[in-house]
């Protein structure tokens, strides 16, 4: 298989551009480098799309060596024909290369290989010739052998056909057409294994969709059901279609000797031996393209959540609430530090809410607090009522907003939170935490498992591995979107920085703490373990704010500071004005950009992004997302009416719509089917975590605490 043509293909990319990704990334680059330093090989790909290219190229290439194993195990046992070794190289799947196989796989002992053992082939091949017109059981005589445990006739023709059985089994082109009958006429069907008990499956209790239409959601939902033991889940396939397929594959001669045993031996082959397989197959197929999207989706809401812009310059009060234990209070600073840490308790059964709001005036006052950060966990909703009666009585502003604290507790708890805040008890790190997810929530949220987030689905049911390389991967491309602050970022930010792994982004803090700051990034390379190449994947995505040379706080790569310094040069400015900003608008004073990059040995691409970077220096991506909205009153469930109009913010999108907050302690669905006038596959079409939308309340259940709402407004 042509690898190189099969992912172009695939992806909708030229050959040229796949052929040069794929060297890229066999020298051993990153992602993330290649994506933003190696446009000009690429073609501009950015980084999904090398991450696809990533995944089908592992894939394929194991595919390709499944067939060479395949292959020579095939000809060791000298059973390789052309027309054998034409259909392994042309298949295009791991399932079709085991389909092929199968006959001339080593098998542990079966029904038909004890049968084979006792000499009874040969009848089997008389069966299969259809040829024979005496009756069967006296051809089988010949067979029977006491010392072979052939005790008669019967014995012998059963014998024979276990064999036949075994043989249809492993004929692959019988086995994919089943598989396509199965997949395109096959139904799924779920039950409950007791009917009167309420559970979150009772949607699932008398289940029947179409195996083609099943959604990814649902395949989940059955497998968890079914592992909880409160379904029963199985494949219904269209038998009367694929006995019938293979009753004409089979019987070739209308022998009234041969025929009724060989309609005995397709059915005893089909429902003991094929249909099960066929079943794991499909099924493991479905859970597989679910884990597929479900992963898709996770990692967008992830993306969406890491980038959400940080809030810059404000003095934020972290605020993790509780009931019996109190509410957990954290002072950080604009910069991140921890000024002051104290335990309130305004909740029940305390109730001490004078007490609290004597607490908060007098710590507001000290530090020039301006914003509460309140985490969305228990007691969050009566937190919220104090502080806007707070706000109230204050005469300075002050803002809040409700975050979510998903990871929260799973980071104070961790080995990173005890080394960052070794005097701190949990619900001080928890609180610290609440207030910096707000400031910076990438540095924040990196700390944090992604699979503990919290903006997925069914997260625990699938392959982890799976799972936390694509979550691990969009971590990655989001902090080198970002890029870090090199004299300042933690281990666990840096860990994420393309090239750089734990133990060399220990290093680097180690290096800083016994040096001091960086003042150029060429003194990365005095950094233990980091070599050359580590160097050059991620000297351009760590920046030095006042290095003594300008261009380390931009994402200008060090391998293109010659190309910048001459065109700062040629268009009569120098490093120092990027210091002082002064270089917006020079692309227009370029001219024609082709003939600049050729005078200084650069591509246009590269000249473009140079350009751009040096008009606006270090630009933080995350500034073009949509601002979280600071709230300074309340909303309560009650309050809701039909028909009421709000502001809300996306907190996670599944398969089947969104959950929004609108600033009641509830968040509102919205179904995929109310996001939109025009038809749409998947809510990501319309919707992304952090996005502010309008919304209009549908209907408010204050027995089930369930908000409907609707975008088609």
């Amino acid at each position: 298989m042509d690898i190189i043509s099969k992912i172009s293909e695939e992806l909708g990319i030229k050959n040229h551009q796949t052929q040069a990704a794929v060297s890229l990334i066999d020298e051993g680059n990153t992602i993330p480098f290649i994506a933003r330093y190696r446009k000009e090989m690429t073609g501009a790909l950015n980084d999904e799309v090398l991450r696809n290219l990533y995944d089908r190229l592992n894939y394929l290439r194991g595919l390709e060596e499944k067939k060479e194993q395949v292959i020579a195990s095939i000809e060791e046992q000298g059973k390789m024909t052309e027309e054998l070794r034409g259909q392994i190289l042309a298949a295009e799947t791991l399932v079709v290369v085991e389909d092929l196989y199968r006959p001339y796989r080593p098998k542990r002992r079966t029904r038909a290989t004890i049968a084979k053992e006792k000499g009874l082939e040969p009848l089997a091949n008389i069966i299969m010739l259809q040829m024979t017109e005496e009756p069967l059981e006296q051809t089988a005589e010949q067979f029977v052998d006491e010392e072979k445990e052939v005790h008669s006739a019967e014995d012998a023709i059963n014998g024979a056909k276990d064999i036949l059985a075994e043989y249809i089994s492993d004929e692959a082109d019988y086995r994919i057409r089943i598989r396509d009958l199965t997949v395109k006429h096959g139904r799924i069907v779920s039950t409950a294994k007791e009917p009167e008990a309420e559970s979150v499956y009772e949607m699932y209790y008398e289940f029947d969709e179409a195996v083609s239409k099943l959604a990814g959601h649902r395949t989940l939902a059955l497998n968890r059901g079914e592992a909880e033991k409160v379904l029963s889940v199985k494949i219904e396939a269209p038998e009367e279609d694929i006995l019938s397929y293979l009753g004409r594959k089979i019987i070739t001669r209308e022998n009234p000797v041969t025929t009724p045993i060989l309609k005995e031996v397709i059915a005893d082959s089909y429902k003991r031996l094929i249909a099960p397989a066929i079943e794991r197959e499909i099924r493991n197929d479905l859970t597989e393209k679910a884990e597929d999207g479900a992963i898709k989706v996770f990692c967008k809401n992830l993306e969406q959540l890491l980038m959400q812009p940080p809030i810059a310059g404000q003095v934020v009060l972290g605020w993790d609430p509780a009931f019996r234990t109190g509410c957990k209070l954290a002072v950080v600073d604009a910069t991140g530090k921890v000024l002051d840490t104290t335990v309130i308790y305004p909740t029940a059964p305390q109730n001490k809410v004078e007490e609290s709001k004597k607490v908060l005036k007098q710590l507001i006052r000290k530090y020039g607090i301006t914003l509460i950060s309140v985490g969305n966990g228990t007691a969050s909703r009566e937190s919220e009522m104090i502080i806007v009666e707070l706000i109230k009585e204050l005469s300075v502003p002050v803002q809040y907003i409700i975050v979510n604290e998903a990871g929260a507790s799973v980071y104070s708890a961790s080995k990173l939170a005890t080394e960052e805040f070794p005097n701190f008890d949990v619900g001080q790190r928890s609180a610290a935490s609440i207030a910096r997810r707000l400031q910076d929530p990438l540095a924040e949220l990196v700390k944090i498992d992604p699979k503990s987030i919290g903006v997925g689905q069914y997260q625990h049911d699938m392959n982890q591995k799976k799972l936390s390389e694509a979550l691990g991967g969009v971590v990655e491309d989001c902090v080198n979107k970002v890029g870090v602050d090199l004299n300042t970022a933690s281990a666990s930010l840096l860990e994420y920085i393309s090239g750089v792994s734990k133990a060399v982004a220990k290093n680097i803090v180690a290096y800083r703490e016994e040096n001091g700051k960086f003042t150029r990034r060429s003194e990365l390379l005095k950094v233990a373990k980091l070599g050359p190449k580590a160097y050059e994947q991620c000297a351009g995505f760590l920046r030095i704010a006042d290095g003594e040379n300008p261009l380390d706080a931009t994402s200008v790569h060090p391998e293109s500071y010659e190309a910048a310094g001459q065109l700062l040069k040629g268009l009569g400015y120098t490093t120092d004005d990027i210091r002082e900003r002064k270089l917006k608008g020079i692309s227009k004073k370029i001219g024609n950009l082709k003939e600049f990059a050729v005078r200084l040995g650069v591509g246009e691409i590269t000249l473009t992004d140079i350009v751009k970077e040096l008009e606006k220096p270090a630009r933080d991506p995350r500034l073009d997302m949509p601002k979280p909205i600071l709230r300074s009153d309340v909303l309560e469930m009650k309050d809701l009416t039909e028909g009421m109009v709000l502001k809300g913010t996306v907190r996670n999108v599944i398969d089947f719509g969104a959950f929004v907050d609108i600033g009641v302690h509830q968040d509102g669905l919205v179904h995929i089917s109310q996001m939109s006038e025009r038809y749409i596959k998947h809510p990501l079409e319309v919707v992304s975590v952090g996005d502010i939308v309008e919304v209009k309340v549908m209907s408010v259940d204050l027995k089930k605490q369930r908000i409907q709402l609707t975008m088609k407004i």
